[in-house]
């Protein structure tokens, strides 16, 4: 498939060319590669406007995943001295997110597999929608006042399905998901099984990931 420039081809001479070597200056080389297979199906045309990368940009990268590194190490270093805590009992809403960190790997790598690159992706970016949705729920700001085990365990689910999930998104990211793997003190594996993080493990910021 082509690039267009709002659905016209680019060209010289009508001045709508797209310099991506400005654009990953700008905003990085990983976050390029990202909208690139994020948004073109493979073997059609697709359509990339500045506007429509800046938006992707913020609403996936910055947002939904680079504010969910940010939140969960800032947690887990403000309450458990920069040290990944040790879960405990799950109670229904941690099993629910567990069986999706095992359902959607297969899916997403599936789709990898089969050049539905953007497909594979969005199933990726769900995984983190979805964690942010359970830290919601689960509030582990407020049941640190009453019940530091289940904020352990909480905190625990959360970097252990953000490891997941940035595995799997490393092919399209190479580095900026070392860059995390290396910050929540994950080993560069592809091991998606849930449990691996070890407790007491280490963790340190990560600033301006996007």
């Amino acid at each position: 498939g082509w690039w267009l420039t709002d659905d016209n081809k680019m060209s010289k001479s009508v001045g709508n060319v797209i310099k991506p070597l400005d654009v990953a200056d700008e905003f990085g080389v990983d976050s390029l590669r990202y909208y690139l297979m994020r948004n073109m199906v493979v073997g059609q045309d697709a359509s990339f406007t500045r506007e429509t990368f800046i938006k992707r940009y913020n609403s996936d990268l910055a947002n939904d995943y680079g504010n969910l590194v940010n939140r969960v190490l800032v947690l887990i270093d403000k309450y458990f001295n920069g040290r990944i805590p040790e879960s405990s009992e799950f109670d229904n809403n941690d099993l629910d997110l567990i069986a999706k960190a095992k359902e959607l790997p297969i899916q997403i790598i599936e789709n990898y597999n089969n050049f539905k690159l953007h497909d594979g992706i969005e199933l990726n970016i769900k995984l983190f929608r979805l964690i942010n949705k359970y830290l919601e729920i689960k509030s582990p700001w407020k049941t640190i006042k009453t019940n530091k085990n289940n904020t352990a365990t909480t905190l625990y689910v959360a970097i252990e399905i953000l490891r997941i999930g940035t595995i799997l998104i490393n092919p399209i990211m190479p580095n900026k998901s070392s860059q995390i793997l290396e910050s929540i003190g994950a080993e560069k594996n592809q091991n998606y099984t849930f449990g691996n993080l070890k407790a007491n493990t280490p963790i340190k910021i990560s600033k301006n990931i996007f």
